[in-house]
This record gives C-alpha cells, structure tokens and sequence, in this order.
C-alpha cells in the first residue's frame, strides 16, 4: 500500500483520485462479495504489471516496441502513463475494501507476458479488457444477489473507464474500427476470468490466490489464429492433463469411463460441447465434430455460426458436459470443463 505522499503522486498521474467515503464497517461485505475483491485485486494486480512493462517497453523503444510517428508516440506514453496509475487505483481501492472486512490483501504474481511488438500488447491489452468488462458485470451482479448493493456504484464507474479504454485500443490496432464494439458488451463470469488470468502467471508464484474461492478449469487453446466474420469451423485443443491439474474440478468422475488410467481414446466425447457466449444473448451449443486424441490431448473442430448471431467482437468459448440448453453464462461455467478461449472478430 502506498503511502501518502506516493499516493499523491499516482493521483495525480490518474488524472483523478481515490474514492474517499468511509469504507463499509467489518462484516457489512458477504462472502461472495470478499471473493469479488479478492478476483479485482488479484486481476488489478496482472494489469499493474502489464502496463508497467509494456509503457517501459515503449518508453525506452526496446525492440519491437518503437513508435515512428513522434506525435503518436508521445500520446501513447501519456495514455499509457494515465492507464497504470489508474489500474494501480483500482487495485488499492480493491484492497481497502479488503482490509475493511479484515481480510488479507491478494498480493501480485510473478508474470509472463506472450507479446513481443507493440502491436501484439495492444490486441492483447484490447481482449483481457473486453473479457474484464463481461466479468465485471457478473462481479456487479454477484454484489447485488448478496446484498452488497453499495458496492455496485464504484464497479460501475470502473466498467465505464475500462470501456473508455477499449475504445482507445481499438483504435490503436486499427483506424478503421470505430471504437464502440457492440451495443451490449459480452458477458462473463468471474471463473472464467480467474481461469483465464491463470495463462500469464508463473506456477507458485502467487502468495496466496488460494484465498479466492473460485474455478480454475483446464486450458482451452483456439488453435484457428485468423478468424474471419464469416461461419466458419474453428479448431480447438485441450490437455486433459490440464485439467486433472485442477484442484477444482473432479477429474475421475468425468473421465473414469476411459479403459485405463491414463487412455482417453475410448472416452464419449459426444458428451461434450462447445458453447460460446457473446454479447448478451443466449449462449449457442455446437458439436465437437472430427475429434482426435493423442496421449492426453484432444482435438476437435466446432462451428463458429458468426452470419446468423453476428458474432462480433468477444466472443467467449467453453467445453462443457451436457447440451444444454444454458440459460446464462453462469450456468455454462456451471457445466464447464475447458475455457475460456476468447475470440476476437473485428
């Protein structure tokens, strides 16, 4: 935690400050409600350490990450500068709201970040923010189920100023996207976030993300790197070692009808689906179709149907058991297995 003086000063590079009200009494925030904390710290924390690298990576023009237009680069230096302090704030504000209730702060990582131009930071940045601003919602809605109604206004506020930010980096990538994506953003659940953020950490490195009671789901990878706004059939992959790795999940029920131990060629993977959510409609079920294993490695193919459901921007992919039909996208991660892989159609 800052002290006053260097909370000043990221004030001031925020452009703006803290929320200053007195902080909820101990005992007032339910136990969802700290688990809520626990995931925006724990994903304030991964965004603190992201800007930070990429803004000195940029700063100090390390290879792949030079700006030619001096116009250009000077403004992104300063939107970068007033994004880390920002982040930073919603971290602090995040663990103040923790130790109101006594409870302990969620401490940072180590990291992994896989970019190595400027370009890739932004697509980067522009999808863990689209997937922020889904899981917000749910964080928001969580708030509310539980009766912590009084947290929901700051979380909104800060949906708006991630928002601003995606519209940036958007632009960034590329001049002809207009920065508004869709009329209603992609919704999220906070498993899928806390899953997700699990990619850039360096296994053992968290202090204590055990305090946070959520999923952890096995990895997912979209092997399909271009993707067009057309339907198309999309190839994925799972380990099905990623998930025995998870301490969440119950491994053996799902997959002990295999002939051994460690065979997962005889499994039904017919009990399985695709379902992907995007923006704030009814999640869509697809098929895995031309499923193959290898060791403990599956992979299949699944129809992306962008024409009919306009799938744009976001869009949000989980292995499940079961069909369905999912009602939300709580229910989907109430059934999943592998995820998220996000997609991104612009």
């Amino acid at each position: 935690m800052p002290n006053n003086q260097q909370l000043q000063k990221i004030e001031e590079l925020a452009h703006g400050t803290l929320p200053n009200g007195p902080p909820p009494p101990p005992g007032a925030i339910s136990a969802e409600g700290i688990t809520n904390l626990q995931l925006v710290e724990f994903n304030e924390n991964f965004e603190v350490a992201f800007f930070s690298s990429l803004l000195f990576n940029v700063t100090t023009n390390v290879s792949g990450f030079e700006i030619s237009d001096s116009k250009q680069r000077d403004f992104v230096i300063e939107v970068l500068t007033a994004v880390l302090a920002q982040e930073e704030l919603h971290a602090i504000n995040a663990e103040q709201g923790l130790q109101s209730q006594n409870q302990q702060p969620i401490l940072p990582c180590k990291y992994v970040f896989p970019t190595t131009t400027f370009d890739d930071a932004i697509v980067l940045a522009a999808t863990f923010t689209d997937l922020v601003l889904g899981t917000l919602q749910d964080v928001i809605e969580v708030f509310a189920d539980n009766n912590d109604n009084a947290a929901t206004r700051g979380v909104a506020s800060v949906i708006g100023q991630e928002g601003e930010q995606e519209g940036f980096y958007r632009l960034l990538q590329n001049k002809k996207l207009i920065p508004n994506a869709l009329p209603f953003l992609t919704t999220s659940v906070r498993d899928f976030a806390f899953s997700a953020l699990q990619g850039f950490v360096v296994p053992g490195s968290c202090p204590n993300e055990d305090l946070i009671n959520l999923k952890i789901f096995g990895i997912l990878n979209l092997n399909t790197k271009v993707i067009q706004p057309k339907d198309q059939d999309l190839s994925f992959s799972f380990d099905i070692n990623s998930l025995k790795q998870s301490k969440n999940l119950d491994f053996k029920a799902l997959f002990g009808s295999s002939s051994g131990p460690d065979d997962y060629s005889k499994y039904d993977y017919t009990k399985l689906s695709l379902v992907l959510i995007n923006q704030q409609n009814l999640p869509i079920v697809e098929p895995l179709k031309n499923v193959q294993v290898k060791g403990s490695v599956v992979s299949f193919d699944a129809l992306f149907p962008f024409e009919e459901n306009s799938l744009n921007s976001l869009t949000i992919a989980a292995v499940t058991v079961g069909k369905g039909p999912f009602a939300s996208a709580r229910d989907v991660a109430d059934a999943t297995l592998f995820a998220p892989a996000l997609i991104e159609v612009n």
